[in-house]
């Protein structure tokens, strides 16, 4: 590493703040079902916003109050999504330097707040820009709010595992390129997916400690159209498809999630059926995983538990990933396949389903 690169040692994911067109809806479902806390809230002529916590993972929810802020333009083009990936770290200016100079475009230069920290503003993907802040206050604009008793948490977010983030076909290479030079971030996995007709492409960086990973899919233009140019179409370009938070059991946290009203995806009893050709559950049963509808999958160091949600937006461009790491670095990409397959046989065996 060399001397210019040692400021982005320090950078970690700091908030993810997410535009949308009913605040006080998304908090309560935020609160409510997925059990994160309000810690601070803030409200001026333009905007309303709501930072929340669960573990280490903060979220802000912002709406826009008049039709040139940032976020009311966002979401009438893009619909609610994340807008802003908060990145922290102790030199803004020093990341802010090394990030122009990488290719990176400064959509605000460092300033020093009135609360003494200091921030700028990065575009990085599609409209998705990336916050530079050297505090992890909720900032000066922020009022807190007094937190509440401690309660059981069976829901138990800790972190965030992974932002899926899908691109138009042919910026792939060009957004990891990116995030290698002017973030310096590592690409640590690529593949190619083919289901069924249907392909993409994926690659994932990460940042040094690990805390920011991105997974970063495009469209096989060779291939028919799926889920990504659904996604590119309705999402109208690049953007967060999914967010992934970790936890540490799948089984209790899904079962948590359900109770409170979360809608998961539903998986088909063949692909419980097959999964003994592929692997054998070490962390759950497969009752367990039957019942709760979690898929599994594992690489050379370990297995992970994975799980979607149902999209509740309107252009079903956001949803969430409910992720149990036994050892596994990589992102459960077989169960796609496994999945494809079990539908495949269970949709051509004769009789009801």
């Amino acid at each position: 590493m060399s001397e210019a690169d040692a400021p982005l040692t320090g950078l970690r994911l700091g908030y993810v703040e997410l535009y949308v067109t009913d605040l006080d809806a998304t908090v309560q479902q935020l609160t409510d079902r997925y059990r994160f806390t309000v810690t601070a809230t803030a409200t001026d002529a333009a905007r309303r916003s709501v930072r929340l916590r669960q573990g280490d993972a903060i979220v802000i929810v912002t709406q826009g109050l008049a039709d040139d802020h940032r976020a009311s333009v966002y979401v009438l083009e893009h619909g609610d999504g994340v807008a802003d990936i908060a990145f922290h770290t102790d030199d803004v200016v020093a990341v802010h330097e090394h990030a122009t100079a990488g290719g990176a475009v400064s959509v605000a230069a460092p300033t020093r707040r009135a609360d003494g920290a200091t921030t700028a503003v990065l575009a990085g993907f599609g409209d998705v820009v990336h916050t530079l802040v050297d505090t992890d206050g909720p900032g000066a604009h922020f009022k807190p709010v007094p937190a509440a008793a401690p309660t059981d948490n069976d829901v138990d977010l800790r972190t965030v595992d992974h932002f899926a983030v899908c691109v138009p076909a042919g910026q792939l290479d060009r957004i990891i390129r990116l995030y290698t030079a002017a973030f310096g971030f590592d690409a640590v996995f690529e593949e190619h997916i083919e289901v069924g007709r249907q392909a993409m492409n994926s690659k994932v960086v990460q940042n040094r400690d690990g805390s920011i990973t991105f997974t970063v899919i495009e469209p096989d233009t060779t291939a028919d159209p799926g889920q990504i140019d659904d996604f590119l179409k309705n999402h109208q370009g690049a953007g967060v498809q999914h967010i992934a938070f970790t936890v540490a059991d799948a089984v209790r946290s899904v079962t948590a999630l359900n109770s409170r009203g979360v809608e998961f995806l539903t998986t088909p009893g063949r692909y419980y059926d097959l999964l003994g050709d592929r692997l054998t559950p070490t962390g759950h049963t497969l009752d367990e995983l039957r019942d709760t509808n979690i898929l599994v999958d594992e690489d050379h160091d370990g297995q992970l538990y994975q799980i979607f949600t149902r999209s509740v937006h309107p252009r079903q461009t956001l949803f969430y990933e409910i992720i149990e790491r036994m050892g596994a670095k990589t992102f459960g990409s077989a169960n796609i396949k496994a999945l494809y397959e079990a539908v495949e046989l269970d949709q051509s065996r004769p009789g009801p389903r």
